[in-house]
């Protein structure tokens, strides 16, 4: 009987950004504007409104359900392997949203409520990874190659 190895390693990685912003809603703007303009300057502009719109609920969520006084989110963007990828970490680990498929949509008269359904229609992936305490990061990935 054979046994297939399956390897999870990421791919190389040919662009990434790195920032700590803010828990505030200019911070969670700034997310945004600065992916729109990293995508630009990295040649990918088609991928710049739909990974803008991302960055700016995994941003928001990170300015109001992740905020801890006196620490910042980062935002990451790395693109390799055919893939965008998009970090937003906190530092609420004891705050751990759904994950991909368990997202519950909001009553209709509810006004918040619908990131995590925005990102989940719009990232190809999208997932959190717990840790290291006290953090928590939510990703999400654009494939580059359809």
């Amino acid at each position: 009987m054979n046994q297939e190895i399956i390897r999870t390693q990421r791919a190389p990685v040919d662009r990434a950004f790195t920032v700590l912003l803010s828990p505030t809603r200019r911070g969670a703007r700034l997310a945004r504007l600065l992916t729109v303009a990293h995508l630009g300057a990295w040649g990918l502009p088609s991928e710049a409104e739909t990974a803008g719109h991302i960055v700016a609920e995994l941003a928001a969520n990170a300015t109001v359900h992740g905020r801890v006084k006196g620490r910042d989110f980062q935002l990451g963007l790395t693109v390799g392997g055919g893939t965008l990828r998009i970090e937003v970490t906190d530092t609420r680990g004891d705050s751990m949203p759904p994950g991909p498929g368990s997202v519950k949509p909001p009553e209709d008269d509810a006004e918040t409520g619908r990131g995590l359904l925005i990102v989940e229609a719009l990232a190809d992936h999208w997932g959190v990874i717990p840790g290291p305490v006290p953090r928590k990061t939510v990703w999400a990935e654009i494939d580059l190659v359809r």
